[in-house]
Protein backbone atom coordinates (compact mmCIF):
# COMPACT_ATOMS: atom_id res chain seq x y z
CA UNK A 1 0.00 0.00 0.00
CA UNK A 2 2.98 2.44 0.66
CA UNK A 3 4.34 1.93 -2.99
CA UNK A 4 1.33 3.96 -4.10
CA UNK A 5 3.05 7.12 -2.18
CA UNK A 6 5.67 9.42 -3.23
CA UNK A 7 7.64 11.37 -1.30
CA UNK A 8 7.35 15.58 -1.74
CA UNK A 9 10.71 15.61 -2.90
CA UNK A 10 10.02 13.02 -5.76
CA UNK A 11 6.87 14.83 -6.29
CA UNK A 12 8.57 18.00 -6.23
CA UNK A 13 11.23 17.00 -8.76
CA UNK A 14 8.74 15.34 -11.24
CA UNK A 15 7.08 18.36 -11.53
CA UNK A 16 10.59 20.62 -12.09
CA UNK A 17 11.66 18.07 -14.84
CA UNK A 18 7.98 18.97 -16.76
CA UNK A 19 8.55 22.49 -16.67
CA UNK A 20 11.95 22.05 -17.43
CA UNK A 21 10.76 19.57 -20.84
CA UNK A 22 8.07 22.03 -21.73
CA UNK A 23 9.77 23.73 -24.62
CA UNK A 24 6.77 26.73 -23.97
CA UNK A 25 8.62 27.05 -21.21
CA UNK A 26 11.83 27.74 -21.93
CA UNK A 27 11.73 30.74 -23.59
CA UNK A 28 8.96 32.98 -22.05
CA UNK A 29 8.04 37.01 -22.59
CA UNK A 30 6.30 38.40 -19.68
CA UNK A 31 5.01 41.77 -19.26
CA UNK A 32 4.00 42.96 -15.92
CA UNK A 33 4.52 45.32 -12.96
CA UNK A 34 7.54 45.03 -10.40
CA UNK A 35 6.91 44.18 -6.53
CA UNK A 36 8.80 43.58 -3.68
CA UNK A 37 11.82 45.05 -5.35
CA UNK A 38 14.83 46.31 -2.78
CA UNK A 39 17.98 46.75 -4.91
CA UNK A 40 20.82 44.30 -3.72
CA UNK A 41 24.09 45.93 -4.56
CA UNK A 42 26.73 42.95 -6.16
CA UNK A 43 24.31 40.52 -5.79
CA UNK A 44 21.12 38.19 -7.34
CA UNK A 45 17.73 40.07 -7.11
CA UNK A 46 14.63 38.84 -6.01
CA UNK A 47 11.36 40.28 -7.05
CA UNK A 48 7.97 39.53 -8.07
CA UNK A 49 5.99 40.71 -11.00
CA UNK A 50 2.45 41.16 -11.80
CA UNK A 51 -0.81 42.27 -12.70
CA UNK A 52 -4.15 43.03 -11.47
CA UNK A 53 -4.99 39.46 -11.51
CA UNK A 54 -1.41 37.31 -10.82
CA UNK A 55 2.09 37.31 -9.64
CA UNK A 56 4.81 35.37 -9.87
CA UNK A 57 8.11 35.22 -8.11
CA UNK A 58 11.66 36.45 -10.19
CA UNK A 59 15.15 35.96 -10.12
CA UNK A 60 17.34 37.90 -11.74
CA UNK A 61 21.63 36.86 -11.53
CA UNK A 62 24.16 39.07 -10.81
CA UNK A 63 25.51 38.62 -14.59
CA UNK A 64 22.40 39.49 -16.22
CA UNK A 65 21.30 42.41 -13.63
CA UNK A 66 24.83 43.73 -14.24
CA UNK A 67 24.32 44.52 -18.50
CA UNK A 68 20.93 46.35 -17.65
CA UNK A 69 21.10 50.01 -19.31
CA UNK A 70 18.46 51.41 -16.51
CA UNK A 71 17.92 50.90 -12.53
CA UNK A 72 14.55 49.11 -11.45
CA UNK A 73 12.07 50.42 -9.33
CA UNK A 74 8.91 49.44 -7.29
CA UNK A 75 5.70 50.16 -9.47
CA UNK A 76 7.71 50.24 -12.88
CA UNK A 77 6.36 47.88 -15.81
CA UNK A 78 8.95 45.93 -17.64
CA UNK A 79 9.64 43.74 -20.41
CA UNK A 80 11.23 40.42 -19.34
CA UNK A 81 12.96 37.39 -21.60
CA UNK A 82 13.35 34.22 -19.56
CA UNK A 83 12.85 30.42 -18.55
CA UNK A 84 10.09 29.04 -15.56
CA UNK A 85 10.89 26.33 -13.37
CA UNK A 86 10.71 24.92 -10.16
CA UNK A 87 12.61 25.81 -6.68
CA UNK A 88 12.56 22.52 -5.08
CA UNK A 89 13.22 23.91 -1.55
CA UNK A 90 10.03 25.78 -1.52
CA UNK A 91 8.23 24.06 -4.06
CA UNK A 92 7.03 27.39 -6.06
CA UNK A 93 7.68 28.33 -9.36
CA UNK A 94 9.47 31.01 -10.66
CA UNK A 95 10.91 32.87 -13.52
CA UNK A 96 14.55 33.27 -14.35
CA UNK A 97 15.34 36.26 -15.74
CA UNK A 98 17.76 36.99 -18.61
CA UNK A 99 16.76 40.18 -20.34
CA UNK A 100 14.60 42.95 -18.70
CA UNK A 101 13.47 47.02 -20.08
CA UNK A 102 11.30 48.94 -19.33
CA UNK A 103 7.92 48.35 -20.86
CA UNK A 104 7.10 51.02 -23.70
CA UNK A 105 10.64 52.92 -23.63
CA UNK A 106 12.32 49.78 -25.17
CA UNK A 107 12.96 51.68 -28.24
CA UNK A 108 13.64 54.77 -26.11
CA UNK A 109 16.58 53.08 -24.39
CA UNK A 110 17.65 52.22 -28.10
CA UNK A 111 17.58 55.51 -29.01
CA UNK A 112 19.35 57.19 -26.28
CA UNK A 113 22.15 54.67 -26.56
CA UNK A 114 22.42 55.36 -30.76
CA UNK A 115 22.63 58.79 -29.96
CA UNK A 116 25.27 59.02 -27.42
CA UNK A 117 27.13 56.59 -28.87
CA UNK A 118 26.88 59.11 -32.14
CA UNK A 119 27.61 62.06 -29.92
CA UNK A 120 30.41 60.57 -27.92
CA UNK A 121 32.19 60.18 -31.75
CA UNK A 122 31.77 63.56 -32.37
CA UNK A 123 33.75 64.15 -28.99
CA UNK A 124 31.15 66.58 -27.24
CA UNK A 125 31.11 64.41 -24.02
CA UNK A 126 35.11 64.80 -23.68
CA UNK A 127 35.68 68.04 -24.55
CA UNK A 128 37.31 70.67 -22.30
CA UNK A 129 34.44 71.78 -19.49
CA UNK A 130 33.83 75.89 -19.21
CA UNK A 131 34.64 76.78 -15.68
CA UNK A 132 31.75 78.54 -13.80
CA UNK A 133 32.55 81.71 -12.52
CA UNK A 134 33.40 82.43 -9.00
CA UNK A 135 31.54 85.37 -8.68
CA UNK A 136 28.46 85.48 -10.75
CA UNK A 137 26.69 88.40 -11.27
CA UNK A 138 23.62 87.33 -13.37
CA UNK A 139 22.39 83.87 -13.80
CA UNK A 140 19.94 82.39 -16.63
CA UNK A 141 17.60 79.91 -15.41
CA UNK A 142 15.88 78.31 -18.14
CA UNK A 143 13.33 75.97 -16.57
CA UNK A 144 9.53 75.64 -16.20
CA UNK A 145 7.86 78.78 -14.32
CA UNK A 146 6.25 76.60 -11.95
CA UNK A 147 6.51 73.69 -10.11
CA UNK A 148 9.52 73.12 -7.03
CA UNK A 149 12.03 73.47 -8.96
CA UNK A 150 12.51 77.20 -9.85
CA UNK A 151 11.54 77.89 -6.27
CA UNK A 152 14.24 75.23 -4.83
CA UNK A 153 16.76 76.83 -7.21
CA UNK A 154 15.85 80.64 -6.28
CA UNK A 155 15.48 80.36 -2.50
CA UNK A 156 18.66 78.69 -1.89
CA UNK A 157 20.52 81.06 -4.61
CA UNK A 158 18.60 84.06 -2.30
CA UNK A 159 19.87 82.30 0.72
CA UNK A 160 23.72 81.82 -0.17
CA UNK A 161 24.32 84.50 -2.52
CA UNK A 162 21.46 87.14 -2.40
CA UNK A 163 23.20 89.76 -3.81
CA UNK A 164 23.26 88.10 -7.59
CA UNK A 165 20.74 88.57 -10.41
CA UNK A 166 18.34 85.98 -11.33
CA UNK A 167 16.45 85.78 -14.56
CA UNK A 168 14.07 82.92 -15.65
CA UNK A 169 13.48 81.90 -18.99
CA UNK A 170 9.79 80.03 -19.10
CA UNK A 171 10.23 77.20 -20.55
CA UNK A 172 8.43 73.66 -21.81
CA UNK A 173 10.45 71.27 -20.42
CA UNK A 174 8.13 67.97 -21.08
CA UNK A 175 5.81 67.49 -24.37
CA UNK A 176 6.92 67.22 -28.03
CA UNK A 177 7.60 70.73 -27.87
CA UNK A 178 9.76 70.56 -25.25
CA UNK A 179 13.26 70.37 -27.47
CA UNK A 180 12.36 73.39 -29.37
CA UNK A 181 11.32 75.32 -26.44
CA UNK A 182 14.55 74.80 -24.39
CA UNK A 183 16.82 75.19 -27.27
CA UNK A 184 15.05 78.61 -28.24
CA UNK A 185 15.43 79.62 -24.25
CA UNK A 186 19.68 78.74 -24.73
CA UNK A 187 19.67 80.66 -27.68
CA UNK A 188 17.87 83.45 -26.35
CA UNK A 189 20.11 83.05 -23.14
CA UNK A 190 23.55 83.64 -25.25
CA UNK A 191 21.84 86.63 -27.33
CA UNK A 192 21.66 88.44 -24.30
CA UNK A 193 25.55 87.98 -23.73
CA UNK A 194 25.86 88.88 -20.17
CA UNK A 195 24.88 85.74 -18.40
CA UNK A 196 27.79 84.22 -15.93
CA UNK A 197 25.94 81.42 -15.47
CA UNK A 198 23.49 79.22 -16.90
CA UNK A 199 21.07 76.61 -14.93
CA UNK A 200 19.21 74.41 -17.54
CA UNK A 201 16.93 72.37 -14.71
CA UNK A 202 14.27 69.67 -14.43
CA UNK A 203 12.24 67.76 -11.75
CA UNK A 204 12.24 63.69 -11.99
CA UNK A 205 9.88 61.70 -14.12
CA UNK A 206 9.73 58.57 -16.42
CA UNK A 207 12.08 58.86 -19.36
CA UNK A 208 9.50 59.80 -21.74
CA UNK A 209 9.20 62.77 -19.23
CA UNK A 210 12.88 63.76 -19.64
CA UNK A 211 13.35 62.83 -23.23
CA UNK A 212 13.09 66.20 -24.59
CA UNK A 213 16.86 66.20 -22.42
CA UNK A 214 18.24 63.57 -24.68
CA UNK A 215 17.32 65.19 -27.97
CA UNK A 216 20.28 66.32 -30.23
CA UNK A 217 19.26 69.59 -30.66
CA UNK A 218 18.85 70.51 -27.05
CA UNK A 219 22.66 68.99 -26.60
CA UNK A 220 24.43 70.50 -29.53
CA UNK A 221 22.99 73.99 -28.13
CA UNK A 222 23.98 73.19 -24.77
CA UNK A 223 27.66 72.18 -25.90
CA UNK A 224 27.73 75.38 -28.16
CA UNK A 225 26.66 77.85 -25.38
CA UNK A 226 29.36 80.48 -24.81
CA UNK A 227 28.07 80.79 -20.91
CA UNK A 228 28.73 78.13 -18.83
CA UNK A 229 25.88 75.59 -18.21
CA UNK A 230 24.81 73.66 -15.31
CA UNK A 231 22.80 70.64 -15.80
CA UNK A 232 19.70 69.76 -13.54
CA UNK A 233 17.69 66.90 -15.19
CA UNK A 234 15.58 64.61 -13.23
CA UNK A 235 16.62 62.53 -10.00
CA UNK A 236 20.37 61.52 -8.62
CA UNK A 237 19.96 58.18 -10.81
CA UNK A 238 18.71 60.12 -14.23
CA UNK A 239 21.58 60.53 -16.69
CA UNK A 240 20.78 62.94 -19.44
CA UNK A 241 22.34 63.50 -22.90
CA UNK A 242 22.04 67.30 -21.05
CA UNK A 243 23.99 66.20 -17.98
CA UNK A 244 26.93 64.84 -20.26
CA UNK A 245 27.24 67.41 -22.62
CA UNK A 246 26.60 70.32 -19.41
CA UNK A 247 29.52 71.93 -18.34
CA UNK A 248 28.91 70.51 -14.52
CA UNK A 249 25.92 68.00 -13.54
CA UNK A 250 24.27 68.62 -10.65
CA UNK A 251 22.55 65.92 -9.11
CA UNK A 252 19.33 68.28 -7.94
CA UNK A 253 18.16 71.52 -8.55
CA UNK A 254 19.46 72.54 -4.94
CA UNK A 255 22.51 71.23 -5.85
CA UNK A 256 22.40 73.07 -8.93
CA UNK A 257 22.01 76.45 -7.17
CA UNK A 258 24.80 75.23 -4.55
CA UNK A 259 27.38 75.03 -7.90
CA UNK A 260 26.15 78.47 -8.85
CA UNK A 261 26.99 80.59 -6.37
CA UNK A 262 29.45 80.82 -2.80
CA UNK A 263 28.30 81.04 -0.06
CA UNK A 264 27.44 84.43 0.80
CA UNK A 265 28.54 84.94 4.55
CA UNK A 266 31.67 82.48 3.62
CA UNK A 267 32.59 84.65 1.52
CA UNK A 268 32.56 87.45 3.72
CA UNK A 269 34.17 86.03 6.69
CA UNK A 270 37.13 85.58 3.83
CA UNK A 271 37.21 88.94 2.99
CA UNK A 272 37.54 90.00 6.86
CA UNK A 273 40.16 87.21 7.13
CA UNK A 274 42.07 88.55 4.53
CA UNK A 275 41.54 92.01 5.49
CA UNK A 276 42.78 91.34 9.38
CA UNK A 277 45.60 89.58 7.67
CA UNK A 278 46.30 92.12 5.25
CA UNK A 279 45.94 95.27 8.19
CA UNK A 280 49.21 92.61 10.23
CA UNK A 281 50.86 91.73 7.55
CA UNK A 282 51.36 96.02 6.42
CA UNK A 283 51.52 96.61 10.34
CA UNK A 284 54.93 94.33 10.63
CA UNK A 285 56.37 95.23 7.62
CA UNK A 286 55.54 99.13 8.70
CA UNK A 287 57.69 98.30 12.55
CA UNK A 288 60.44 96.99 10.65
CA UNK A 289 61.03 99.47 8.55
CA UNK A 290 60.42 102.02 11.32
CA UNK A 291 63.33 99.32 13.25
CA UNK A 292 65.47 100.05 10.02
CA UNK A 293 65.09 103.99 10.30
CA UNK A 294 65.35 104.41 13.63
CA UNK A 295 69.35 102.03 13.18
CA UNK A 296 69.54 104.19 10.13
CA UNK A 297 69.16 107.41 11.97
CA UNK A 298 72.09 106.30 14.60
CA UNK A 299 74.62 105.81 12.34
CA UNK A 300 77.48 107.92 12.26
CA UNK A 301 76.38 108.86 8.61
CA UNK A 302 73.77 111.20 9.66
CA UNK A 303 75.64 111.97 12.53
CA UNK A 304 78.95 112.74 10.82
CA UNK A 305 78.34 112.75 7.22
CA UNK A 306 82.01 113.55 6.13
CA UNK A 307 83.13 110.10 7.34
CA UNK A 308 81.35 108.65 4.95
CA UNK A 309 84.01 109.90 2.26
CA UNK A 310 87.16 109.62 4.09
CA UNK A 311 87.47 106.25 2.76
CA UNK A 312 86.65 107.23 -0.89
CA UNK A 313 89.39 110.21 -0.36
CA UNK A 314 91.97 108.19 0.38
CA UNK A 315 91.28 105.48 -2.18
CA UNK A 316 91.51 108.11 -4.50
CA UNK A 317 94.30 109.53 -3.63
CA UNK A 318 96.39 106.21 -3.82
CA UNK A 319 94.86 105.42 -7.24
CA UNK A 320 95.57 109.19 -8.51
CA UNK A 321 99.65 108.19 -7.22
CA UNK A 322 99.46 104.87 -8.73
CA UNK A 323 98.42 105.67 -12.20
CA UNK A 324 101.22 108.84 -12.31
CA UNK A 325 103.86 106.30 -11.67
CA UNK A 326 102.36 104.03 -14.12
CA UNK A 327 101.98 106.99 -16.90
CA UNK A 328 106.37 107.59 -15.81
CA UNK A 329 107.28 104.31 -16.06
CA UNK A 330 105.46 103.95 -19.16
CA UNK A 331 107.01 106.74 -20.77
CA UNK A 332 110.39 105.36 -19.98
CA UNK A 333 109.85 102.17 -21.57
CA UNK A 334 108.63 103.47 -24.45
CA UNK A 335 112.02 106.08 -24.59
CA UNK A 336 113.80 102.75 -24.45
CA UNK A 337 112.57 101.28 -26.88
CA UNK A 338 112.43 104.10 -29.35
CA UNK A 339 116.31 104.65 -28.36
CA UNK A 340 116.93 100.79 -29.57
CA UNK A 341 114.80 101.19 -32.69
CA UNK A 342 116.79 104.13 -34.12
CA UNK A 343 120.13 102.71 -33.31
CA UNK A 344 118.91 99.33 -35.02
CA UNK A 345 117.39 101.74 -38.02
CA UNK A 346 121.26 103.74 -38.08
CA UNK A 347 122.63 100.16 -38.56
CA UNK A 348 120.77 98.96 -41.63
CA UNK A 349 121.23 101.55 -43.66
CA UNK A 350 119.06 101.38 -46.81
CA UNK A 351 121.58 102.76 -49.19
CA UNK A 352 124.36 100.27 -47.83
CA UNK A 353 121.83 97.50 -48.29
CA UNK A 354 120.77 98.36 -52.01
CA UNK A 355 124.97 98.87 -53.32
CA UNK A 356 125.52 95.07 -51.56
CA UNK A 357 122.51 93.63 -53.25
CA UNK A 358 123.45 94.93 -56.60
CA UNK A 359 127.01 93.56 -56.17
CA UNK A 360 125.50 90.03 -55.63
CA UNK A 361 122.82 90.50 -58.30
CA UNK A 362 126.44 91.15 -60.66
CA UNK A 363 128.10 88.25 -59.26
CA UNK A 364 124.85 85.94 -59.79
CA UNK A 365 124.68 86.84 -63.23
CA UNK A 366 128.24 86.14 -64.19
CA UNK A 367 127.92 83.19 -62.86
CA UNK A 368 124.44 82.05 -64.26
CA UNK A 369 126.68 83.38 -67.78
CA UNK A 370 129.05 80.82 -67.10
CA UNK A 371 126.72 78.09 -66.68
CA UNK A 372 124.71 78.41 -69.50
CA UNK A 373 127.62 78.22 -71.58
CA UNK A 374 129.02 75.61 -70.18
CA UNK A 375 125.81 73.63 -70.44
CA UNK A 376 125.69 74.99 -74.26
CA UNK A 377 128.91 73.10 -74.53
CA UNK A 378 128.06 69.94 -73.10
CA UNK A 379 124.43 69.93 -75.34
CA UNK A 380 126.80 70.67 -78.77
CA UNK A 381 129.02 67.96 -77.89
CA UNK A 382 126.71 65.75 -76.90
CA UNK A 383 124.62 66.44 -80.28
CA UNK A 384 127.59 65.68 -82.22
CA UNK A 385 128.38 62.35 -80.92
CA UNK A 386 124.72 61.83 -81.72
CA UNK A 387 124.85 62.20 -85.21
CA UNK A 388 128.31 60.60 -85.32
CA UNK A 389 126.33 57.40 -84.23
CA UNK A 390 123.69 57.54 -86.69
CA UNK A 391 125.97 57.91 -89.42
CA UNK A 392 127.65 55.05 -88.51
CA UNK A 393 124.52 53.13 -88.13
CA UNK A 394 123.13 54.76 -91.94
CA UNK A 395 121.82 52.44 -94.86
CA UNK A 396 123.51 54.90 -96.99
CA UNK A 397 126.81 54.22 -95.31
CA UNK A 398 127.02 50.87 -95.53
CA UNK A 399 126.10 51.07 -99.38
CA UNK A 400 128.91 53.40 -99.92
CA UNK A 401 131.43 50.35 -98.81
CA UNK A 402 130.13 48.60 -101.93
CA UNK A 403 127.00 46.99 -101.25
CA UNK A 404 123.54 47.19 -102.49
CA UNK A 405 119.86 45.50 -102.40
CA UNK A 406 117.84 43.98 -105.12
CA UNK A 407 113.81 44.76 -105.82
CA UNK A 408 111.54 43.15 -107.85
CA UNK A 409 108.19 45.26 -108.29
CA UNK A 410 109.21 47.74 -105.43
CA UNK A 411 109.70 44.57 -103.22
CA UNK A 412 113.24 44.27 -101.64
CA UNK A 413 114.07 40.59 -101.98
CA UNK A 414 115.45 38.43 -99.25
CA UNK A 415 115.44 35.15 -100.70
CA UNK A 416 116.22 33.42 -103.55
CA UNK A 417 113.19 31.46 -103.96
CA UNK A 418 111.32 34.68 -104.28
CA UNK A 419 112.40 35.37 -107.78
CA UNK A 420 112.44 33.22 -111.15
CA UNK A 421 114.36 32.67 -114.03
CA UNK A 422 113.66 35.46 -116.60
CA UNK A 423 112.36 37.85 -113.96
CA UNK A 424 113.44 41.54 -113.95
CA UNK A 425 114.55 42.59 -111.04
CA UNK A 426 116.25 45.90 -109.77
CA UNK A 427 120.01 46.32 -108.16
CA UNK A 428 120.48 49.62 -106.04
CA UNK A 429 123.60 51.20 -105.42
CA UNK A 430 125.48 53.45 -103.24
CA UNK A 431 124.51 55.85 -106.86
CA UNK A 432 122.08 55.08 -109.24
CA UNK A 433 120.51 51.64 -110.06
CA UNK A 434 119.93 49.35 -113.09
CA UNK A 435 117.37 46.37 -114.21
CA UNK A 436 119.10 43.17 -114.72
CA UNK A 437 116.96 39.88 -116.14
CA UNK A 438 117.77 36.59 -113.89
CA UNK A 439 119.72 33.94 -115.84
CA UNK A 440 119.68 31.02 -113.13
CA UNK A 441 118.77 30.84 -109.77
CA UNK A 442 120.74 28.80 -107.22
CA UNK A 443 119.34 28.43 -103.70
CA UNK A 444 122.05 28.17 -100.27
CA UNK A 445 122.04 23.98 -100.06
CA UNK A 446 121.53 23.89 -96.04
Amino acid sequence: MSEQYLTVTDLTRYIKRKFEQDPYLGRIYLTGEISNFRNRPNAHQYFSLKDDRAKIAAIMFKGAYQKLKFTPEEGMKVLVIGRISLYEASGNYQIYIEHMEPDGVGALYQALEEMKQKLKKEGLFEAPKQLLSTFPKKIAIVTSPTGAVIRDIMTTIKRRYPIVQLVVFPTLVQGNKAADDIVKSIKMVEDKGNFDTMIVARGGGSIEDLWPFNEEKVARAIFEAKTPVISSVGHETDTTIADLVADVRAATPTAAAELSVPLLSDEILKIEQMRLRLIQSYMRKIEVLSQRLNRSLESYIFKQPQRLYEGYAQNLDLISERLIRSLEEKLTSEKQDFRLLHYKLLSSNPQQVVKQKQVDLQQITQQLQLEMDRFMNDQAKRLEHRMQSLDYLSPLKIMNRGYSYVTKDDKVLKEAKQVEPDDLIRVHLHEGSFEAKVLKKMEEQT
